[in-house]
């Protein structure tokens, strides 16, 4: 079954959920924290509709193809067609707000860098984006103000904020819209701050986002 994707407020989108746009590297303390470069452009991939999962639900990862390392990330639901936008068209698209994981696993995709392979192995498996609600959006919110964190086990982990991106939201979504145009139902997710790291097995996950977004969920042993 297609995921919908739905509001905080308990409404469900008139769509269903197409591809999911991400970033690599849009943190400078994530990619020195992998011992990858700084990008000077945005590094985009893309996860299918059918790595999609909801957040809260528990996750099941793969663990018997190798280490999986959660990557908490800002998530934007596109609400209209957005196609060589500038970054006041694409930023007027986006009607949601809300946090993903972007699952990887971790020695796979080490193993397809250094054969120069495409990571989708590693990045696109059934499960590999547990995605949460959307806040809806009256109005676009102060994006360098958004602030999101994971904890595990009651432990903080990760901490990322708005301003600290490379990339900035609106500019980001324009930029991507050059390459592919970005249909209602579409994802885009922003980049993870530092601090990821492997996905313990039973581990309890808590994840909030400025607006009031919190969700809970847990990893299956």
């Amino acid at each position: 079954m297609r995921f919908v994707p739905r509001f905080t407020d308990g409404r469900e989108t008139s769509w269903l959920l197409g591809k999911i746009v991400c970033v690599g590297r849009n943190y400078a303390d994530h990619a020195r924290e992998l011992d990858n470069p700084v990008p000077s452009e945005p590094l985009l991939f893309i996860k299918p509709a059918s790595s999609a999962v909801a957040l809260e639900a528990p996750i099941e990862a793969p663990f018997a193809r190798g280490e999986v390392h959660f990557e908490t990330e800002l998530a934007l639901l596109i609400g209209a067609p957005v196609s060589e936008a500038t970054a006041a068209e694409a930023e007027q698209a986006i009607v949601g707000i809300g946090l993903a994981l972007d699952l990887t696993l971790r020695d796979v995709q080490a193993r397809l860098k250094e054969k120069g392979h495409p990571w989708e192995r590693a990045k696109a498996f059934d499960g590999a984006c547990p995605l949460s609600a959307f806040l809806p959006l009256a109005e676009v919110p102060n994006w360098s103000a958004l602030a999101f964190t994971l904890a595990v086990d009651g432990e903080e982990r990760q901490h990322g904020h708005g301003a600290d991106m490379l990339f900035p939201v609106p500019e980001l979504v324009a930029e991507m819209s050059r390459h592919f145009t970005l249909e209602p139902g579409d994802v885009v997710l922003t980049g993870t701050p530092a601090g990821v790291g492997p996905l313990p097995r039973g581990a309890e996950l808590s994840l909030t986002l400025t607006g009031g977004l919190e969700v809970s969920t847990r990893v299956i042993d």
